[in-house]
């Protein structure tokens, strides 16, 4: 039994660790999430709150498992775990049922899973957590009570210092699919071979005054009256990791394709809501933008999802030289995890990212990208094929 026991902590705080650990290295990404949740259940007036909330619930996961993993207090955790596992059991299974939220956002962006996968995920991890309980007794730590004190103390200030290093720059590990060396046209394909959406139709008719649904293979006599055709989805298609990425100008035209096959270096600043966009590195912004506007290898745009009005109060107010355009919000938030951040593109390939604290001089992005080999041979081949093609 004390395998048991020993191998049931262990997997109950790995899990905690993980959640935890997901969430805090993207504390930007899990405040966005808990938005969704106050959205979904009409409690947008705790929006303010959503930040502090996303460090506190991935600080606290973390320290759980931290413990767990290290038996650190576990007669006072097993209560901890046992209440924090049924409360967001039943939530979970609320969720599944209702679906206010598609994704529950437990794993950040490292894992999504559907609500119904999360409720079942922890039904599996209840059993150990329970386990756990029953058997707190028999836990003993090798440590003093003031040694646990400060473990779980090293413990919270290695979370809190990752949390707020990501919050600060941008999180040490990305999940999501625009991730350095993404790129974005291949992500956004879908395969010839690629499993589609399955649909169930279900046809309604009337007779006599009642009302009954028919499938496509036992329609009713002629004496029944149509009312309605309803489609079904019973099983999802391949979706492909990029979906919503669309780039237009001011005035609606699409220029998605010709940003995305651009063979230059192209510096595009993320600012998906300029309202609300840090000022405090526009100096270096506006630096970077200069070099790229006098360098025939690179260009600089920006993006945002805010309306024209906006852009053009905020080009006046740091006298801005680059072109604006227009894209999802959600999107750009997806992208970088800054506001506003930088992203370096090349054909549809993401090649860097930067937080607006990090924001490149332009002798780096020589050094680094223009004065590269690999980038040089590529300008070499590229002047070769032309002259190829003038000759032919």
């Amino acid at each position: 039994m004390k395998y048991i026991r020993n191998i049931s902590r262990f997997i109950v705080g790995f899990v905690f660790v993980f959640s935890g650990f997901v969430k805090g290295i993207d504390p930007l990404g899990s405040t966005y999430k808990f938005g969704d949740y106050f959205t979904a259940f009409g409690l947008e007036s705790l929006e303010p709150s959503a930040f502090p909330l996303a460090i506190i619930l991935s600080t606290f996961e973390f320290i759980i498992g931290f413990a767990l993993i290290f038996n650190l207090k576990t007669k006072i955790n097993s209560w901890i775990v046992l209440i924090f596992m049924s409360f967001f059991t039943l939530l979970t299974l609320y969720l599944a049922i209702e679906n206010p939220v598609s994704d529950c956002g437990c794993f950040g962006d490292a894992i999504i899973m559907t609500n119904w996968e999360t409720f079942y995920k922890n039904v599996i991890i209840l059993l150990p957590t329970l386990i756990i309980f029953f058997y707190r007794n028999y836990f003993r730590s090798p440590l003093t009570e003031k040694k646990q004190y400060g473990a779980l103390g090293i413990g919270i200030v290695l979370m809190l210092s990752v949390t707020f290093y990501s919050y600060q720059h941008l999180p040490i590990l990305d999940f999501r699919p625009y991730n350095i060396g993404a790129n974005i046209p291949e992500k956004m394909e879908i395969p010839e071979d690629a499993p589609q959406p399955e649909y169930k139709t279900i046809l309604k008719y009337k007779k006599d005054g009642e009302i009954r649904e028919f499938k496509m293979d036992s329609l009713p006599d002629s004496t029944w009256q149509w009312v309605e055709t309803k489609n079904i989805k019973v099983k999802e298609g391949y979706k492909p990791p990029i979906q919503d990425f669309s780039i237009s100008t001011l005035g609606g035209e699409d220029i998605t394709d010709i940003i995305l096959d651009q063979n230059k270096f192209t510096f595009i600043l993320i600012a998906h809501t300029l309202e609300e966009a840090s000022d405090r590195n526009i100096d270096d912004i506006k630096k970077l933008a200069e070099y790229s506007r006098n360098n025939e290898n690179c260009s600089f745009i920006s993006l945002t999802s805010s309306l024209e009005k906006d852009i053009k109060n905020y080009k006046e107010k740091h006298d801005i030289k680059f072109q604006f355009y227009n894209a999802d919000e959600i999107t750009l938030k997806t992208i970088v995890r800054s506001n506003p951040g930088l992203i370096l593109l090349k054909k549809g390939t993401i090649l860097d990212k930067w937080h607006h604290n990090d924001i490149p001089a332009p002798k780096e992005v020589i050094e680094e990208y223009l004065d590269s080999p690999k980038y040089q041979k590529q300008k070499r081949d590229s002047k070769d094929n032309t002259t190829e093609e003038i000759s032919s």
